[in-house]
């Protein structure tokens, strides 16, 4: 899980991502105006609802203040989930999501410019759930698609 912003000429856009880290593929996310806990949330949730993951399944964050707060960590008890953070000041070991935004950004934001958070907001969907987790192959997945990997291990 992660944050990272898209530049519109309305003003920023945050967009909240949340990885399986098996398959690449992005199972929550959601975007705000505003970089608070109820972004973090949202993409949570959307992610639960997605997968209803078993008790005891690992969700890593860093240490921002949004997976910190009371209520998103009470989200994650009511599931089960082992709680993993980053190490203080270690940039590295989100590097799963880090990758992710760095894909998304050299592919769809910066190729253009955006007038509204509506317009960047439907692009992003578009992009997640047209392209990158059904054809975008990764080389970690043996050049599969999110979606192909997941069909072929189940």
């Amino acid at each position: 899980m992660d944050i990272s912003y898209v530049w519109t000429r309305e003003g920023w856009l945050y967009l909240a991502v949340i990885l399986d880290l098996h398959s690449r593929r992005v199972i929550g996310w959601a975007v705000s105006n505003r970089m608070k806990r109820d972004l973090a949330i949202r993409a949570l949730n959307m992610a639960i609802a997605f997968r209803t993951p078993p008790k005891g399944c690992i969700h890593h964050t860093d240490r921002g203040s949004q997976y910190c707060s009371h209520d998103y960590q009470k989200i994650l008890r009511q599931h089960g989930f082992q709680v993993s953070m980053s190490g203080k000041g270690n940039c590295y070991d989100n590097a799963a999501v880090e990758t992710f935004f760095k894909t998304i950004k050299a592919e769809l934001i910066w190729r253009r410019s955006w007038e509204t958070r509506r317009q960047a907001e439907m692009a992003i969907f578009e992009y997640i759930n047209g392209f990158y987790n059904p054809r975008r192959r990764h080389s970690a997945l043996g050049w599969k698609s999110p979606v192909a990997f997941e069909r072929k291990v189940a």
